[in-house]
């Protein structure tokens, strides 16, 4: 399938998206947004994609920002219509039963720290930098940058960052809890791939599970404790389970089928 603003390649079931306006220093606009959707689309209905990567083209950034070419003229509503695509999007990319990994290769500002914050979690590149800076514009994040900030690093420096638009680099995001991993440039996208490897080797089902339960924690409408005991009660249902316990017992590695 081809995109007008992704690249996308597909090995050894790990499903690589890259944001591809390096001129634009990958900004976000409607067309990276039309595009993420149909890529979701595409990981979700191939079974042979057991995970996904999202990077920026180029030695530069991740995701610079959103294209503020697109913000000129908006009404209140036409704003609020923009910001529930955003956070549509990202919801869908936060809440996707196959891990996604945010590979951060650069700026990783505004609409780019939000894309990167819905992945289950990232990866960044020593260059990498992260910020809000949408009070520089008058503006507050509007893609859920506010929630997931506070969610990953805590309320108190997610408020200096988001009121006093500091950037902050690979390793003090590391420090913060912000990002899991710092690599070479080089290396991002292999030591990316080598995680999902291993968690690709897992049961899906089960991965799966993980994240709808982990991600129970911050929605309101759900009761985290019981969602964790009806995935742990939906596992006893598969075949994976059988087989990951009698792969256990037989002292061999398991071999699962996503079923």
């Amino acid at each position: 399938m081809s995109y007008s603003t992704l690249l996308t390649h597909l090995e050894n079931g790990i499903f690589t998206i890259t944001i591809n306006r390096p001129d634009k220093l990958n900004a976000l606009n409607k067309e990276v947004f039309t595009d993420l959707n149909t890529a979701f689309d595409e990981a979700e209905s191939n079974q042979e994609i057991k995970s996904v990567i999202i990077t920026g083209s180029g030695p530069k950034a991740f995701v610079a920002g959103a294209d503020i070419a697109e913000f000129g003229g908006l009404s209140k509503e036409e704003a609020m219509a923009l910001a529930r695509r955003g956070h549509n999007t990202f919801a869908r990319i936060e809440n996707s039963a196959k891990p996604v990994v945010a590979a951060v290769n650069g700026f990783a500002l505004g609409g780019g720290c939000e894309l990167a914050m819905s992945c289950h979690f990232r990866v960044a590149s020593e260059n990498a930098k992260f910020g809000q800076p949408e009070v520089n514009l008058g503006l507050i994040p509007g893609y859920g940058g506010t929630q997931r900030l506070v969610q990953l690093i805590g309320k108190g420096k997610a408020l200096e960052l988001l009121m006093s638009a500091h950037m902050i680099d690979a390793n003090e995001a590391k420090e913060l809890g912000l990002v899991n991993y710092v690599t070479t440039s080089e290396t991002l996208l292999e030591h990316t791939k080598k995680i999902l490897e291993v968690i690709n080797s897992k049961a899906p089902l089960a991965v799966a599970g993980c994240i709808r339960a982990a991600n129970a924690v911050f929605d309101e409408s759900k009761n985290g404790y019981e969602v964790e005991i009806e995935e742990f009660g939906n596992a006893f249902n598969t075949d994976d389970m059988k087989e990951g316990t009698a792969a256990f017992l037989e002292k061999r590695k398991a071999e699962f089928k996503g079923n």
